[in-house]
């Protein structure tokens, strides 16, 4: 599922990602893969399992620095 993250409290570690289709998930952020700077404004590709987000790949860079180990 596609969406973009909308909110991120590195206080508390949790935010919020706003799917395509209007749904809002609430996500920790060690559910990020690709751990990559600030949060807020990221779009990003997720599953979702009972309503959780889980795998959530931050959408920047290149496929290299999203799936890979950047080494390429």
């Amino acid at each position: 599922m596609l969406g973009r993250i909308t909110k991120f409290s590195p206080e508390v570690g949790f935010g919020v990602i706003e799917a395509e289709n209007g749904a809002k998930y609430r996500f920790a952020k060690n559910e990020v893969v690709n751990l990559n700077g600030k949060l807020v404004g990221h779009s990003v590709d997720f599953l979702v399992n009972t309503r959780r987000p889980q795998d959530i790949f931050l959408m920047t860079g290149t496929p290299w620095t999203a799936f890979g180990d950047g080494s390429h």
